[in-house]
């Protein structure tokens, strides 16, 4: 096989899973991670569609779904506590609760997918690549804690703020769409005693105004910040965890609830995760020895409902593609990019629909709550189940 030596830059959900497809197709796979160890929390993350074929795939849907967040239904409260109204029918974070779908944390899917990969897929904590250099035959990575190596292909799998593909194709502001707003998330203990349940606080004037879900079999709850306005221009440049805390802190100063305690768990929370919604946009997925998989070639943002389902599935396509072309990787990233690109842009559109929507909502706060606050519904799955998985 011709171009045998990966690396994958990123452990998170498009990583492990790349990384377990091209190991058992024979590949010889790295994977670099600037974590020190696989990363805890993040969203509750939801697998559908052709994902949950790519997982069966994998042997690993019976233990996916064994750790789903296995959540009865939600309710939403105002600033009193007051509940406005109850369902047992759907989640804010899930959707249809009858449905197919598998409902996830980020880091029990990661934890899921790394287990599976098994020990013939190397793993380097703790770094990350520091420059690159394609050549005809191969490609000279140079690490941040020192180390070069040499490597047939590259796989930028590290998020929508990618340094690799920074690296390769240049600033992320070229690439990186904002539709508004932002999603903090973090842990905190499950003290409201809720039972697989999941409540969404409407501020005064808000649609949504935050929400806290009870995980992993009730033992701890995840909570969200959620706000429809713009961070300022000079916080997305710098992303520290101090400066997005206190973005939060702000937007929730006035905020009655449970808001003001769970706040307090916020500054000392290890696993707190902000960004603001965005979109990666690129005109194309690879350039020479180097590709893009996930979110950090095509990332639909949270509002999608469909990032990491379409991120497994990427994974899936393009280490097939690698085995169809015996490791040839510029007919292989095409071939990748031809199967794939329509099915990437319905699902981004999906984010635009839904905070067009949100958006339509904000405008008429007052007039009650958002009973049915997701994007899921026949048009939603038209466009999930509109790719058929391939045999490679």
């Amino acid at each position: 096989m011709r171009n045998a030596r990966v690396l994958i830059s990123g452990a998170s959900i498009a990583g492990p899973a790349l990384a377990y497809w091209l190991d058992r197709y024979g590949f010889q796979v790295t994977v670099v991670e600037r974590a020190a160890r696989p990363r805890p929390g993040g969203q509750a993350i939801d697998v559908r569609g052709p994902a949950l074929e790519v997982c069966e795939r994998m042997g690993v849907l019976e233990e996916i779904r064994a750790r789903s967040t296995g959540l009865r239904g939600m309710s939403m409260v105002d600033d009193d506590g007051k509940e406005l109204f109850s369902t047992t029918e759907r989640t804010a974070s899930g959707g249809d609760l009858n449905s197919s779908d598998i409902e996830i944390l980020r880091d029990d899917l990661s934890s899921v997918l790394m287990a599976a990969g098994g020990d013939g897929i190397e793993y380097l904590f703790n770094d990350s690549i520091a420059s690159l250099v394609q050549g005809p035959d191969e490609v000279a990575v140079t690490f941040h804690r020192g180390g070069a190596r040499a490597f047939d292909i590259v796989v930028a799998a590290d998020g929508v703020h990618s340094s690799t593909r920074a690296l390769v194709f240049g600033p992320e502001e070229d690439f990186l769409r904002h539709l508004g707003g932002y999603l903090g998330v973090w842990t905190v203990p499950n003290y409201l005693g809720l039972d697989r349940w999941e409540v969404i606080y409407q501020m005064a004037g808000d649609v949504w105004g935050g929400m806290m879900m009870s995980v992993r079999d009730n033992t701890e709850a995840r909570v969200y910040s959620i706000d429809s306005e713009e961070p300022p221009a000079t916080f997305l440049g710098s992303r520290s965890v101090s400066e997005q805390k206190r973005l939060v802190a702000e937007r929730y100063k006035d905020a009655r609830w449970e808001m003001p305690r769970l706040l307090e768990y916020m500054w000392g929370a290890p696993d707190f995760h902000f960004d603001a919604a965005a979109q990666i946009h690129m005109d194309s997925w690879s350039r020479g020895r180097v590709a893009l998989v996930g979110d950090a070639g095509y990332c639909g943002s949270p509002a999608s409902g469909q990032s990491t389902s379409v991120a497994v599935v990427g994974a899936y396509v393009l280490a097939g593609e690698l085995r169809a072309a015996d490791g040839e990787h510029t007919a292989a990233f095409a071939a990748y990019e031809r199967e794939l690109r329509g099915y990437v842009a319905a699902n981004q559109q999906l984010a635009l629909d839904n905070m067009a929507r949100k958006q339509a909502q904000d405008a008429s706060a007052g007039q009650g709550p958002d009973t049915n606050p997701t994007n899921i519904d026949d048009s939603f799955y038209e466009v999930v189940n509109s790719y058929t998985v391939k045999d490679y």
